[in-house]
């Protein structure tokens, strides 16, 4: 690795095969992937019919120009803008880029309106990526130390704060969104207290004050939660949302969808992207739609997600350090009083691929295609991990 620039705190470990929710390592080494590459293999690994969507793509065709009708990317909008129930689609490469588009978007929505300086209401322990404007848009001083000048226009209020974002609407006036991720990843799990109403909240305040609401579902979309998007556990229906991740199975993909107003805002050569959207990584976008809607994989994933909280409740009820186990599907956190970082190694010498977020969060988001018999596997060796992690 001396040739790569030290942008990663890499595990011992080089995966060379993988099957299902299962890693083999170079040296034979058994893995049980409970992170599916932080929420990008629903499908697991090595899926036989997502294999046989790319081979057949990458015999015809890999890459054209957005300068041209990809059929590819309009069939993959179709499906998507179908089951979201949004108008229309920007594709790109990643959830960062997606909410570049998204912020992009908002903030030209604002100067349509004649707003000089827009501004977009973000979220205490957001992430919207690495970016400068994602990056801004972040709520995470750790992630943001040592890259300023920051980007402006964002202002930054408490996550399930409704209180606070209407005070903002009452003494703002050059506000044009709001910016949330209806279930934070990065930040821990962090599920609001009762999301219908959360979600409906926010929507009440941007159709009064003629915001767009505008939901990050990179990391909770494409059935983790047990709906093909988050926000689809409540009725609120959103004017911009973006997805990447879990979208392509692994192959690059995001994208930006709006709806309404928002839809109209964009106009050819506002934006734009080289590789977003080309005939694999739509291909491949289809694919996955596909499987998850035929092996019915969100009502799957909200069933393991049940049985996977049951099972670690019932193997944890004992350990006072454990202060709750949250999770909406199988976006699952487990948090414990005090910083568990180091169970990232304890759990992968144990064949468990895991990690830790907000210091304090166990964050675990398994193959949607995970069965019974390995949720409970997953459950009892990694519930032993942690006793071991607390009896230090």
């Amino acid at each position: 690795m001396s040739k790569m620039m030290d942008t990663y705190a890499r595990q011992p470990v080089t995966f060379e095969k993988g099957e299902g929710v299962w890693l083999w390592a170079k040296d034979g080494k058994k893995y049980l992937d409970a992170l599916s590459g932080v929420a990008v293999n629903g499908l697991g690994h090595t899926h036989p019919k997502l294999i046989k969507a790319i081979n057949e793509q990458i015999s015809r065709l890999i890459h054209v120009s957005n300068v041209y009708h990809i059929a590819e990317q309009e069939r993959l909008a179709e499906k998507l803008t179908a089951i979201s129930h949004m108008d229309n689609v920007f594709f790109c490469n990643s959830g960062c880029e997606a909410n570049e588009a998204a912020i992009k978007l908002a903030r030209l929505f604002g100067h349509q309106k004649g707003i000089d300086t827009p501004e977009i209401i973000v979220m205490e322990k957001a992430f919207h990526g690495r970016t400068m404007a994602t990056l801004s848009a972040t709520g995470n001083r750790k992630t943001q130390a040592g890259f300023e000048p920051l980007v402006g226009g964002f202002i930054r209020v408490a996550f399930d704060d409704l209180e606070a974002i209407q005070q903002i609407a009452s003494r703002k006036n050059n506000v044009v969104a709001i910016l949330v991720e209806p279930i934070q990843g990065e930040g821990g799990i962090n599920i609001p207290s009762n999301i219908q109403n959360y979600l409906k909240g926010l929507r009440a305040v941007c159709d009064e004050h003629d915001w767009l609401l505008m939901l990050d579902e990179v990391q909770s979309g494409i059935g983790r939660t047990g709906k093909w998007f988050a926000h689809q556990h409540t009725s609120v229906q959103p004017d911009v949302m973006t997805l990447a991740k879990g979208l392509g199975s692994g192959v690059p993909i995001g994208a930006c969808l709006a709806k309404g107003k928002a839809s109209k805002v964009f106009t050819p050569g506002k934006h734009g992207s080289t590789f977003g959207g080309n005939p694999l990584a739509t291909a491949a976008g289809y694919a996955t739609l596909t499987i998850i809607e035929e092996d019915k994989l969100c009502s799957h994933a909200s069933k393991m997600g049940a049985l996977i909280n049951e099972e670690f409740t019932k193997h944890l009820k004992d350990c006072p350090q454990v202060k709750v186990i949250r999770n909406v599907g199988l976006m699952i956190g487990i948090e414990l009083d005090h910083p568990c970082g180091d169970l990232t190694k304890l759990a992968l010498n144990e064949g468990l691929l895991i990690n830790v977020t907000a210091e304090k969060v166990i964050r675990l988001l398994p193959p949607l295609v995970i069965n019974d018999l390995e949720a409970k596997e997953l459950a009892e060796r990694l519930s032993q991990v942690i006793k071991n992690f607390l009896a230090k």
